[in-house]
């Protein structure tokens, strides 16, 4: 029988929708949920074994929510073994956890979080141990990540069923979370981890951390983009430097790595919440304007949390505006574009083709994943 670890951050994630840009520290996770933060990391779990359905596994994890949990809502009797902080739990709570579940035997260490987790785990056990990572933070560079819960299921699966799937060393990569809110993305190398491949399934690191240089390209999406603006429309301007080149066509002023509304020309809501972007959209017609992340082709659930499944519903796949340059389309050589909202079923209703612009008058229709 497989015998798979599970670790949960049941705290990883929760800065996401209330425009926190990350979740490290006991401090921020507790600003996070006073502002009415909801964690989600155990839900995202949730997603990825019930793909498990069915198989021969064995679970074996740490208590209550750091996978115990979810692992009996999925229908697990678990085997549970150590013993966590009171209150809420902690980076040493993660590394116990890697370090005891190496120690009874399993066969694979399944773990949620983001690149926090990562850095968490890889402090633990390097390239020694086959570990694979359900995304649930904010920030994802790592390249230890499926592309979404249901894909991390899949890849398990796999190996459940006994089929060859090929390991590799993957990048652990985390940024400075206060240079961050500043605006400024300052990635660091930690180390690797030995990660089960599918192609499909597991995401790129996250290419390049500073700013498009490819400025005229840019240029030439924002006159495009500024020119068809209709009037009396809400704009949700997404993060990132392709939608920040639009902001500064029309210059105003950008939250380079925050979600800003804008209407008419003018700016009128910076640094969004979820619930203020939804606050902002209601009783109006809005439209959201999204980018592509570099070498891993997310265009929802990576850095924009802000976007809710209620504010994706909302919109609809009709209202969303994808802009990209062709370099970074072409960088992901093939591979689909992701949304990872983190409801199964909107992504299927926000997958199959859509419009990306990628020039001034030019644009390409490129394949959303359904996964």
């Amino acid at each position: 029988m497989f015998r798979l670890g599970l670790i949960v951050n049941p705290l990883a994630g929760v800065g996401g929708s209330v425009g926190l840009k990350g979740s490290d520290g006991a401090e921020t996770a507790s600003k996070a949920l006073s502002m009415g933060a909801e964690p989600k990391a155990n839900k995202r779990t949730l997603q990825a074994l019930q793909v498990l359905e069915g198989l021969e596994i064995d679970v074996i994890t740490y208590p209550s929510e750091m996978g115990e949990n979810v692992a009996r809502e999925a229908g697990f009797n678990p085997t549970v073994i150590g013993s966590i902080s009171a209150g809420e739990t902690s980076a040493a709570d993660t590394e116990a956890a890697a370090r005891d579940l190496k120690a009874h035997g399993v066969d694979l260490i399944l773990f949620a979080g983001g690149d926090g987790t990562a850095r968490n785990i890889c402090n633990v056990l390097g390239e020694s141990f086959p570990v694979l990572g359900v995304p649930a933070g904010v920030k994802i560079h790592s390249g230890v990540y499926a592309v979404t819960p249901q894909a991390a299921g899949e890849v398990v699966a796999m190996l459940a069923r006994g089929e060859l799937v090929t390991l590799a060393e993957q990048e652990v990569r985390d940024i400075d979370e206060e240079a961050f809110r500043q605006g400024q993305v300052r990635a660091k190398y930690y180390g690797e981890l030995r990660v089960p491949q599918e192609h499909r399934y597991i995401q790129s690191v996250k290419n390049g951390a500073g700013k498009e240089v490819e400025e005229l390209v840019l240029a030439d999406i924002a006159a495009d983009f500024v020119e068809t603006m209709e009037d009396d429309v809400r704009y949700v301007m997404g993060s990132g430097t392709t939608v920040q080149a639009v902001m500064d066509e029309l210059n105003l002023d950008n939250t380079l790595l925050g979600v800003d509304v804008i209407e008419n020309g003018e700016l009128i809501a910076s640094d969004c919440t979820a619930q203020q972007l939804l606050d902002l959209t209601d009783g109006h017609t809005a439209k959201l304007v999204i980018t592509v992340i570099g070498g891993q082709g997310h265009i929802v659930g990576r850095g924009n949390q802000q976007l809710s499944p209620e504010l994706l519903s909302r919109l609809g796949k009709d209202n969303m505006i994808v802009v990209a340059t062709k370099a970074k389309l072409a960088a992901l050589d093939g591979r689909p574009l992701i949304v990872d909202s983190g409801e199964p079923e909107l992504n299927r209703q926000l997958s199959g083709v859509i419009r990306v612009i990628t020039g001034y008058r030019d644009s390409v229709l490129y394949r959303v994943a359904d996964y």
